[in-house]
Parts: C-alpha cells; structure tokens; sequence
C-alpha cells in the first residue's frame, strides 16, 4: 500500500519526464546509496573485499557493454580487452607520473580505452549483427597479443604482470597491499555511482534516443536525419571509455597487480552473460546480471555448507556453469529482456496492487 503514485502531481514537463517519477523510487535510490556507504564504513574485509568490490567493478563493466550492445545494437566480443586498454594505460600513465593523483589516472585511463574502441568501431558503418561480433572478437585477440608480446605495456617486467604501486591521497593509502578494504571499495563505488549516473543521463538524452533509433531500425534512423557513422563511433568510444575505467578499478582497486590472461575472452563472455541475464537496455539490469553471474559461485559454496553439505570447488564451479547456461536459454526465450523487465513487471503490480489494472 506504500508504492503509490495517488496525489503526486506533474506541474511541468521536466517532473513529468524525470527518470523517477514517483518519489518512493527517489527515497529508495537515496536509501540504497546511503546504506552502501555505510556498508563500506562497517563491513569486514570478506564482505568488501570478495563481495562488493568486484560486483561493483563488473556492474561498470556491464554497463559499459549495455550501452553499447543493448542501447546501439552492436554487438562487441571485445569487452575484455577494452577492460585492458584501460588497466594498461593507468599503469603507465601512473609510471610516467608518479606524483598525480591516482584517481585522476583511473578517469583518465578510459579515455585510452575510448579512442581504441572508436578505431575498432569504424566497420560498423558497413558490417553488423555476427560480422561485427566477428571484428570486435579480432580485435580481443590483437589486444591479447598486444599486452603479451609488447613488453613496453609492462615495463619490462620479467612476470609480464602489472605491479600496481602504492599511492595515497590526503595521507590515505588508496592503492597498493597496504590499503585497506574500506578505503579501497569507497573510492570504487564513488566512481562507480557516477559514473552510472552520466550514463543514466546519457541513455535518457538525445544521444540515447538516437543510440536506440540506430539498435531498432538503422535505415530509418538515418532518413530521420541521424548520421550513422558518428553515433555508432560514439557509442562505441563511451561504451570503451566505461569498460576501461572498469579495467583500471580491477587492477588497482581490486586485484592489486594483474596478467594479460585476466583480460582474456572469458572476461568478454562473463560480461556479455551478465547483460544478457540482466537485460539489454536497462542499467539496473546490469547490476541484477553482476549480482547472479559474479555471486552465484559465492552462494553455490555458502549455502550448502549450511546444511553441512559442503562442496568441492570444481563441483562449484561446474554447478556454476550449468546454472548459467540455463539461465541464458531460459531469458533468451521466455524474457530476453531479463530481469530488469521481471523488476519492471513487479514495480507495476505493486503500484496497482490489490487491483489487477
């Protein structure tokens, strides 16, 4: 009986228009955003560490695809690699400038990620659907080769791995085995929640609309007067951009020093199932397919275990697969706009509940 919009009133187009519109869903954003922050000032280390960070980290990922793949329609394999652009560019960009602030760098990182997503991006004006997964899973395997076979990328490093140095900020220790899990999951959901909100902004602009034009009818979109080539060498740029400052948050934030084979193609399929369980075109439906994907083996060792039936990890890990799968086949079917439109679905029952209209 809470979930009403009875006497909420529209007095201009803008409030009519607004991504909320109903202010419950305003106070549940704020409440969500303020019991996050307060998780990151008293969880454990297990909690932040193993749990949210990384799901935080792969909910940019995704979104970063999902505008690319669920708002355009350009289907991309290179997820991962894009993931390493940026990793890599942070990486240098810290070596070169050890005295600037770190963050800065992992911002700014994207934008190396941006500029190689744009040039693989170019044959999407001629080519489209398979072929462009097609190009976008050769440049994956060019990426790969780049960050094993160019050691200038690693600093020469005999491992070939990233060693990401220890940094502070304001006398806090933001990267490196020294910093702490609260300090190190704050900063990432800081980035992460604004970053999701430019891309919530985006999405629900002009440029999304003519993203969405392009995903539902190219042809038309273009005798409507958009230019195909800039948007489509847009959304792959902003598509990048996100999913390298994803790449420089596991890294630095994360995993605290890195191989090429973290940025292999399994990383771009991990990311496309969490968009396609989620839901393509939706940014709460990323969060929903990162919180299965990534979580799904957490729960699959903790849950039995309860009951005092533990399993072995490659039994886990086995379970997780064919779970997936299934789950994969079951969206593609029934609802292939996943569970963000199940979430849809339910807000509207509830906000007509009891009554079934």
């Amino acid at each position: 009986m809470l979930y009403r919009e009875v006497g909420q009133f529209k007095t201009s187009y803008t409030s009519d228009q607004a991504i909320f519109p109903i202010l419950q869903d305003r106070l549940g954003i704020v409440a969500i955003v303020i019991a996050a922050y307060l998780i990151g000032l008293t969880g454990g280390d297990f909690l932040l560490n193993a749990v949210l960070i990384p799901f935080l980290i792969f909910s940019l990922a995704a979104i970063g695809l999902n505008l690319l793949t669920g708002y355009t329609g350009l289907l991309s394999l290179g997820t991962g690699a894009f993931m390493g652009v940026g990793a890599y560019a942070c990486y240098k960009l810290t070596t070169y400038f050890p005295n600037v602030n770190i963050l800065l760098w992992v911002v700014v990182s994207g934008f190396f990620a941006s500029i190689v997503g744009a040039l693989f991006g170019l044959p999407s004006l001629r080519i489209k659907g398979f072929y462009l997964a097609v190009a976008t899973l050769a440049a994956q395997f060019f990426l790969e080769w780049c960050f094993i076979r160019i050691p200038w990328l690693f600093n020469y490093n005999e491992s070939g791995a990233i060693e990401v140095p220890q940094r502070e900020i304001f006398g806090i220790i933001v990267t490196g085995p020294r910093a702490s899990a609260q300090t190190r999951y704050l900063v990432v959901l800081t980035i992460v929640a604004a970053l999701t909100w430019l891309a919530s902004n985006l999405v629900h602009g002009r440029i999304g609309r003519m993203w969405m034009a392009v995903r539902d009818m190219d042809i038309a979109a273009e005798l409507m007067g958009i230019r195909l080539l800039p948007t489509k060498l847009l959304a792959f740029a902003v598509s990048s951009y996100v999913c390298g400052v994803a790449g420089a948050l596991l890294v630095f934030l994360w995993y605290g020093g890195a191989e090429s084979t973290v940025f292999d193609i399994n990383q771009s399929f991990q990311i496309l199932f969490m968009v396609i369980i989620g839901g393509l075109g939706s940014i709460i439906g990323s969060y929903f397919g990162a919180a299965v994907i990534y979580m799904m083996p957490i729960v699959l060792r903790a849950v039995p275990g309860w009951f005092g039936l533990p399993l072995q990890p490659a039994t886990v890990e086995h379970l997780t697969f064919m779970v997936v799968g299934a789950l994969i086949i079951v969206f593609l079917i029934a609802e292939p706009h996943g569970l963000a439109r199940l979430w849809q679905i339910a807000k509207q029952k509830l906000r007509v509940w009891p009554f079934p209209y």
